[in-house]
């Protein structure tokens, strides 16, 4: 491997805008496994891949354990169909977690909308005028 296809921590921190904390909890994890030279870490096209793989996980709401579950999928040894198949399995069973937190989230919306409907309503009927703002939290 040549010394231009590793990065340092900074580097890595810069280039995929994570904190070192997060790397070395990552690293704690065994989800990736930078190269070491005493105290430097120096992070390899691998380990670079496996974190966009983890970026990209927890974006779609798979848990560390998951990630870490996919990830040791990928290892260069193995039978790859095997491989694919289990990923496939992983990422439609958080589809439709997915999916369901997704009717969830309407039908939560769906109401709101219309109790503010019917706030709205009492107000004018009330001759008192709602605010067209949108409730904002409190500090």
């Amino acid at each position: 491997m040549r010394d231009d296809d590793l990065l340092t921590i900074g580097q890595m921190c810069e280039t995929f805008g994570v904190t070192p904390r997060t790397l070395r909890f990552y690293e704690s994890r065994k989800l990736i496994t930078p190269l070491r030279q005493g105290q430097l870490r120096l992070y390899s096209r691998r380990e670079r891949g496996r974190l966009t793989l983890i970026l990209r996980g927890r974006r779609f709401g798979f848990s560390l354990d998951e990630m870490g579950r996919l990830l040791d999928l990928y290892e260069p040894a193995g039978d790859n169909a095997a491989q694919l198949r289990a990923t496939v399995d992983i990422a439609r069973r958080r589809l439709a977690e997915i999916r369901l937190q997704h009717e969830e989230l309407l039908d939560i919306i769906e109401d709101l909308e219309a109790r503010v409907r019917a706030t709205d309503e009492m107000l004018a009927r009330s001759g008192a005028h709602s605010s067209d703002q949108p409730v904002k939290d409190e500090p």
